[in-house]
């Protein structure tokens, strides 16, 4: 009877929130896709630099 009485305390006390969370998440992600492009845009920008920078050394180990 404990089991059942805390199965239904937790099922009412935790849809709300698992309803909250599924309104929830679409917005949050659409928020935080502009800092995921500029993740990817940084990313993208810190490998050429890195390519760059290497370069003499890949010609040198190439000879």
């Amino acid at each position: 009877m404990m089991k059942f009485l805390l199965l239904c305390l937790l099922l009412f006390f935790c849809w709300p929130l698992a309803l909250v969370a599924v309104v929830l998440y679409p917005i949050v992600w659409l928020l935080l896709l502009p800092f995921r492009l500029v993740g990817i845009a940084v990313h993208g920008v810190l490998e050429l630099v890195a390519a760059i920078i290497l370069l003499p050394a890949r010609m040198i180990r190439a000879i």
